[in-house]
């Protein structure tokens, strides 16, 4: 059983997301205390945006590629180990 009980592709997808907006709200906070310039903030905003899609990308296909392996292992022996 999964943490939300969402479907486990569903459920990651949900927490990169997540992620994805926490960090774009952090950048926006930035910008709003005067930390960051629009400019800064707007690299920023495109930065994070790529970031967390190439991450949930590399999970994605770790993820797809488990699921149903193409190679099955062969089991030797038996009963008698």
């Amino acid at each position: 059983m999964t943490l939300l009980g969402l479907h486990p592709l569903l459920e990651g997808t949900v927490y990169y997301g997540i992620v994805w907006l926490v960090l774009f709200l952090v950048l926006s906070f930035q910008n709003k205390t005067g930390k960051m310039s629009s400019d800064d903030t707007g690299i920023g905003h495109v930065v994070v945006s790529i970031s967390v899609f190439s991450m949930w990308l590399f999970w994605l296909c770790a993820w797809l590629h488990q699921w149903h392996p193409l190679i099955k292992p062969i089991y030797e022996g038996g009963d008698d180990e």
